[in-house]
């Protein structure tokens, strides 16, 4: 059973899940369910399924990754504001924020006391106008207004470029990423801006998403992945390989739907397998929890394409940073030994 907790107020009464004396395996273990900090209103990415009730989406699928790995089905998602998502992980009221947050060096450092995992989407903030305003470029927003979002570093960001073009800025900040791109949608804003895999989530719930474009321009780079705290080695390492795991799995052709009776005399293959060499003992694990992993949620081209592929976003893959590297991309996993 999946705990949702959706009040978001509800958060700041909780006291933190860690143990006192207790690794966050232990603690999480003890407890019988991991806690996932994510968003519940990013199409693609993280949202409530309003016909099922569930969570579903990209980063929601690594979630339930995790819980494999370590031996659980009871998964408890905590939607978070971009403001309140990191302080969450810091009190340890989540064991792990799995929501479209970028990689910086102040978050990944002792001052925020973060660590970053491996980089699950690799994105890049543009633009959102609408197609009758015949905006082509970051130049033609001179004196534009800007809908941003608060709390991420977007507006750093926005800033920057509006500033190196020599272009005036005009914004509106909103506190959540649903009434910025609302105001955007309802004409407050010339423009809307964001990563480009949110800018493509949120067009769909536009009002006539057929009325806007996603601009040519990049202004940033943002890799987007998992976080969890400074300071425990052991889940920072299952988290990381859990994300590795995906990646090792569909460059070697391993999916959900064959790793159950999967062979192979390659060596690493069948360390990845749990056949031998012991690896999951490395990580405290049993030695199948790469094949649990790819059992319940698939390789990370399965997790792309069902969510991001055609059916999903529609974001396309191929040469981009998030094919695999035998293809050109970034996704790239160490050697398994």
């Amino acid at each position: 059973m999946r705990r949702i907790l959706l009040a978001a107020g509800l958060l700041a009464l909780m006291i933190p899940v860690v143990a006192v004396g207790q690794t966050t395996l232990e603690t999480i273990l003890a407890r019988g369910r991991l806690v996932c900090g994510v968003n519940n209103a990013l199409p693609g990415f993280g949202f409530l399924d309003a016909a099922t009730g569930e969570f579903a989406g990209f980063d929601i699928d690594y979630g339930k990754a995790i819980a494999a790995a370590i031996g659980l089905d009871d998964i408890e998602y905590v939607p978070l504001t971009a403001g309140e998502r990191l302080t969450a992980l810091q009190t340890g009221r989540i064991d792990v924020l799995i929501r479209n947050t970028t990689w910086t060096l102040t978050r990944d450092s002792k001052e925020l006391g973060l660590d970053f995992c491996p980089t699950t989407f690799y994105d890049g903030q543009g633009f959102i106008v609408r197609k009758a305003d015949n905006i082509q470029s970051i130049m033609d927003l001179d004196g534009a207004t800007v809908c941003v979002t608060s709390g991420t570093t977007t507006e750093g960001n926005l800033a920057d470029a509006f500033r190196l073009n020599g272009l005036t800025l005009n914004t509106q900040v909103f506190a959540e990423t649903e009434a910025a791109f609302g105001a955007y949608d309802a004409g407050a804003c010339d423009c809307y801006t964001s990563d480009k895999s949110q800018l493509a989530s949120l067009r769909t719930t536009a009002t006539n998403p057929d009325d806007h474009t996603i601009l040519p321009d990049t202004i940033s780079k943002e890799p987007l992945g998992p976080l969890v705290r400074h300071g425990d080695d052991e889940w920072f390492d299952i988290v990381k390989w859990v994300v590795f795991a995906t990646f090792f799995a569909e460059e070697h052709g391993i999916t959900q739907a064959n790793v159950a009776g999967f062979t192979s005399d390659n060596p690493e293959i069948r360390r990845f397998l749990g056949l031998e060499g012991g690896m999951g003992a490395k990580l405290g694990l049993d030695e199948d929890w790469a094949v649990r992993v790819i059992a319940a949620v698939g390789n990370y081209g399965e997790i792309y394409e069902r969510h991001l592929g055609p059916a999903g976003l529609d974001i396309p893959r191929a040469g981009s940073l998030n094919d695999l590297y035998i293809d050109g991309g970034l996704i790239y996993c160490p050697a398994w030994r």
